[in-house]
Order: structure tokens, then C-alpha cells, then sequence
């Protein structure tokens, strides 16, 4: 048994299913677990649902949690063989409508961090009626700005170059060790440097990176997204509405890849943000994951009471 299929059966023995869904022509992998209003949980890069575990035990009791492989993802379809620069954020905002269509919830919370957090905006800029509400963790937004390219933080966001290259994926496959040593990097590097993060966990990421495509996949995300960062960093991105969904913001204090001080433009982007700062680094589902099930229930909890949602 591989490290991949202990921890997925280890999830199962918990009671968290896996079921594949069928949305246009995209087959995805969806986790699900607990019961009460939906939950839909967003990973980022170079996640999959996997690492929502911790979080899904702990609110299974009040909600029922539903963690999707995102395009090109974890066990989610990969629509293309290559590189694919068609997984932009709205693209993917339309998969998880589509995929909340098919389990039958027409409104619903969502969190999500990272890419997640992209995907998190591009829905409530599309359909913001059907959002209960959003729990964000460390959000990259527009209001990061030239910021995020400046020459001292460019040590931190190199990959998001090379991954664009039409080879990155075949180098970083090329073996196992080479795969290990790349995602250790990020998965270890954006928690603090603290390897006890996903040291339990490094081996079954390994497993899922050396999936066919996978590597791939998820550099699809940096290639799709390429076009919006750059006219950000150059301040020409064309403004959007801000957005009305309530919005609840974790921020690690130690993250690496987005500082803690350039949430100061959120109300720039959204009507009536909240934050919240904690002791992580960008993993705060991971690092925090009590943390992350106590803002959540009291976050989605208010706004269920308030309005009624299921």
C-alpha cells in the first residue's frame, strides 16, 4: 500500500467518502463528509483534498463538508495531455457551480486559500447570490499590487515562472526524488519551515505528484493566470465591483508568500471584510486547523441563523 491509499484509507475509516462527478466533459473528484449546510472547501496549489482532512473531522458534526480535486488536480479529470492555459479562475468558478448544481445545493458557504482564493473571487463576481458566505486564508487579491513583484519578494514567487515553462513538469517528474525535493519545498518553506506540517503527509504528496498529469495540472493554474497577474503588478488589471458576499479573512503572520501587512487594500475590494491574524505561516487549514473549525462555525453559523440558509 502506498502512503497515497493509507491516508485515503485512513480518511475513509473516518467516514469521508470520495465519488466522482460528472460536469461537461470534466470528471471530479469530489471528498464529502458530515451533515447540515454544505461547505465547500477550495485548496490551493500544490494541495488537493487531501489536506482538508483534519478540518472535515472537525466540523462534520455541524456541516456537511465537500472538498473538490480542482481541474487538472489530485483525481480530478485532466482535460488535456499538455500544458492547458485554459484553467483561469473563472473557468474553475464554473466547474464548482456546476459541481454544487450536481449535488444538489443551490446555496452554500466557501473556504478556501491560495488558488482557492482566486477561484473563491471569480465566484462571487458570477454568482454571489448562491454564497452564504466566504472564509478566506491568506488571499492573494488584486490589491497586492507591484508589491507582490518587488525585488525582494521575488525569491518567494520564481515558481510562479518556471511553472509556465512547456518542460517544468517533465524536469520536476523526472523521478521521484526530484518531485519529493520541489513540493517539500513549498509544502515545508510556506508552514514556517516547519516539516512536521506535512511531514506524515510528505510521501502521500509525492504519490499524488507522480500521478500521471498531475505535476502538469497543477501548473496549468500559473500559465492560465499569467495574463490577470501581470497587468496587476503593472496596476492595469480593470477594476470589478467589490464584492457584497460576507467575507471573513485568516491571515498568517509568518507567511512567507503573502505578508500580513498587504491585507491593508481589502476593503478596496470587498464591502465588509473582517480579519483575523494568526501564528501560522500560509497553510492555516493545515498549521491551524482548530483554529480555522472555530472561525467557521461561529463565521457560517451566524450568517445561517441570520438568514435561514441551508
Amino acid at each position: 500500500m502506498t502512503a497515497l491509499e493509507k491516508a485515503f484509507a485512513e480518511a475513509a475509516a473516518a467516514g469521508i467518502t470520495q465519488q466522482k462527478i460528472d460536469i461537461g466533459g470534466l470528471r471530479v473528484n469530489v471528498a464529502r463528509f458530515g451533515k447540515g449546510p454544505p461547505l465547500l472547501l477550495l485548496h490551493g496549489w500544490p494541495e488537493f483534498w487531501l489536506v482538508w482532512r483534519p478540518l472535515m473531522l472537525r466540523l462534520g458534526d455541524s456541516f456537511e463538508l465537500i472538498a473538490p480535486d480542482l481541474r487538472g488536480c489530485g483525481d480530478t479529470g485532466k482535460p488535456t495531455p499538455g500544458p492547458d492555459a485554459s484553467a483561469t479562475a473563472e473557468r474553475h468558478a464554473l466547474d464548482m457551480f456546476a459541481v454544487m448544481d450536481a449535488l444538489g445545493h443551490d446555496g452554500f458557504g466557501v473556504i478556501g486559500g491560495d488558488l482557492g482564493a482566486y477561484v473563491m473571487q471569480a465566484m462571487s463576481h458570477r454568482q454571489p447570490q448562491r454564497l452564504t458566505g466566504t472564509l478566506y486564508l491568506c488571499t492573494p487579491y488584486p490589491g497586492l499590487g507591484h508589491r507582490y513583484g518587488q525585488p525582494g519578494h521575488l525569491i518567494e514567487v520564481w515558481y510562479q515562472y518556471f511553472q509556465q515553462l512547456p518542460w517544468a513538469a517533465q524536469l520536476v517528474g523526472s523521478s521521484r526524488e526530484s518531485c519529493r525535493l520541489y513540493f517539500r519545498h513549498f509544502l515545508d518553506h510556506w508552514s514556517g519551515d516547519d516539516p512536521a506540517v506535512f511531514g506524515d503527509l510528505l510521501e502521500a504528496y509525492v504519490d499524488n505528484f507522480m500521478k500521471p498529469g498531475n505535476i502538469q495540472g497543477g501548473f496549468d493554474w500559473y500559465l492560465s493566470s499569467a495574463p490577470n497577474r501581470r497587468l496587476w503588478l503593472e496596476g492595469k488589471l480593470p477594476a470589478q465591483p467589490r464584492i457584497d458576499v460576507p467575507s471573513r479573512f485568516l491571515w498568517g503572520r509568518r507567511d512567507p508568500l503573502i505578508a500580513p501587512e498587504w491585507s491593508d487594500r481589502l476593503k478596496d475590494y470587498w464591502s465588509e471584510p473582517s480579519i483575523r491574524f494568526v501564528e501560522t505561516g500560509h497553510y492555516v487549514h493545515a498549521e491551524a486547523p482548530g483554529i480555522v473549525a472555530e472561525e467557521a462555525s461561529g463565521f457560517f453559523g451566524k450568517l445561517i441563523n441570520r438568514t435561514g440558509a441551508r
